[in-house]
């Protein structure tokens, strides 16, 4: 199987990304990169980077997104764990063939122009965690 590149970030779903923006760039000193909003994943997503590491701010921009019910039942707080990976299709393959639950069973389209696929939790010790495929560079 292969490894995972890198972190890619670490996903946290709040009420409001304006709310939280003053902890992330005054207390942590995070370099605010910009905000996008993924329509059909009804998510506002606000990007900071501490280093090489991005945290991303999920908002809801619909009550019927998967963040909304995710802010329901448990509140503001880390959502997911996402890492680099090449070859997205492979890596869904292996998982699968490991016995991980896949919940995207082929990419889909995320932030960044990246593609990306989630694993179910419950089958990777209670953490969501995404693959991410970044555009390729011409």
């Amino acid at each position: 199987m292969a490894p995972v590149k890198a972190l890619n970030h670490i996903g946290i779903a709040v009420k409001s990304i304006d709310d939280h923006r003053p902890y992330y760039e005054e207390t942590l000193g995070a370099e605010f990169e910009g905000i996008e909003v993924v329509a059909d994943q009804k998510v506002r997503v606000g990007f900071f980077r501490i280093g090489d590491v991005r945290f991303e701010l999920l908002e809801p921009t619909d009550p019927t997104s998967t963040i909304a019910g995710f802010l329901d039942k448990r509140g503001e707080g880390m959502h997911h764990v996402a890492f680099t990976v090449d070859r997205i299709e492979d890596r869904i393959a292996e998982w699968k063939a490991a016995g991980l639950r896949m919940i995207d069973e082929s990419p889909r389209a995320g932030a960044h122009h990246m593609r990306i696929a989630f694993a179910h939790p419950k089958s990777t010790h209670g953490v969501l965690t995404e693959l991410c495929e970044p555009p390729s560079n011409p």
